[in-house]
């Protein structure tokens, strides 16, 4: 059975996650998270939300939000910041976090403007793993219809990856890489 809820019209809605009971969902720029009830869609609060929304995640107990910069926030359960987290590989910022999924222990983020996975430690914010999901893009004649959504399947390392314009979600099981082109491509264009 579908459902669907209507975004209020002055917010523009970004990261979405369900935590339990409860579907939170970030804005971009109003400053303002919204808690759904997970069961009828009622929009049942709204939350002071300090940084841009871009990605959200239910994590084992935690939530953990991005906005797009090197920096993951570890948040409880009602939104209130508990932890940053710096995310680096080889010791450099991996800018660019922008939608988040959990699977295994992992936090995967998609890399803004790129078709890069990172998977990430979630206490040390180092970059574990790396994809390069080309393969799974859609081939599209607008540069901007870009990757930009990831969410975690049931099964450890299936996920649905979509992007802006694309006309499809795609079903895919990770191949992580943890050296090679993906990681050097990763390292080059998107670190400092």
């Amino acid at each position: 059975m579908e459902q669907r809820a209507a975004l209020p019209a002055e917010l523009f809605g970004e990261g979405i996650c369900r935590a339990g009971d409860v579907i939170w969902q970030l804005t971009w720029r109003e400053g303002v998270a919204l808690r759904w009830d997970a069961r009828t869609l009622e929009l049942t609060g709204r939350v002071p939300y300090n940084r841009h929304g871009w990605g959200i995640c239910a994590a084992d107990g935690y939530l953990v939000t991005s906005d797009g910069s090197s920096e993951l926030v570890r948040r409880d359960q009602d939104l209130r910041p508990q932890a940053v987290v710096h995310v680096r590989l080889a010791g450099r910022r991996v800018l660019g976090l922008n939608d988040l999924a959990w699977s295994a222990g992992t936090i995967w983020a998609n890399v803004a403007g790129t078709c890069y996975l990172a998977g990430i430690d979630p206490d040390s914010g180092e970059v574990t793993d790396i994809v390069d999901a080309r393969p799974a893009a859609e081939r599209h004649p607008d540069p901007q219809a870009i990757m930009n959504g990831i969410a975690a399947l049931p099964a450890p390392g299936e996920f649905l990856l979509t992007g802006k314009g694309w006309r499809w979600i795609r079903q895919v099981r990770l191949k992580p890489a943890r050296a090679g082109a993906a990681r050097r491509g990763l390292l080059e264009g998107l670190s400092r």
